[in-house]
């Protein structure tokens, strides 16, 4: 095995680990958004806020050794940020319509 081989395997894997931490952290928010009331609740948003930076930091980290394209660090981090406004869009439209 080429040593180009080994490093493709290896920036294919941090890229599934990356993606599936993605989604592990939307099904995380999107079942604690259908449990709560309100999505200003502050446990709500500390655990978005430490769920993101935490992501943040593993994908910066992974830029950094060379295991991931900068470009798609950043496309995997906005990915996420658009899926979870879309959730916080379905609580909003889910408070008005039960009001």
């Amino acid at each position: 095995m080429t040593s180009s081989n080994v490093l493709q395997q290896l920036n294919d894997r941090a890229l599934a680990l990356l993606e599936d931490e993605a989604h592990q952290i939307e099904k995380l928010i999107q079942v604690q958004m259908e449990n709560l009331a309100t999505r200003y609740c502050p446990l709500y948003e500390e655990v978005l806020d430490t769920q993101m930076y935490g992501f943040s930091r593993q994908v910066d980290f992974a830029v950094k050794a060379g295991l991931l394209q900068e470009l798609t660090g950043k496309q995997l981090v906005s990915k996420l940020e658009r899926n979870l406004a879309t959730l916080y869009e379905a609580l909003e439209n889910r408070s008005v319509s039960s009001s």
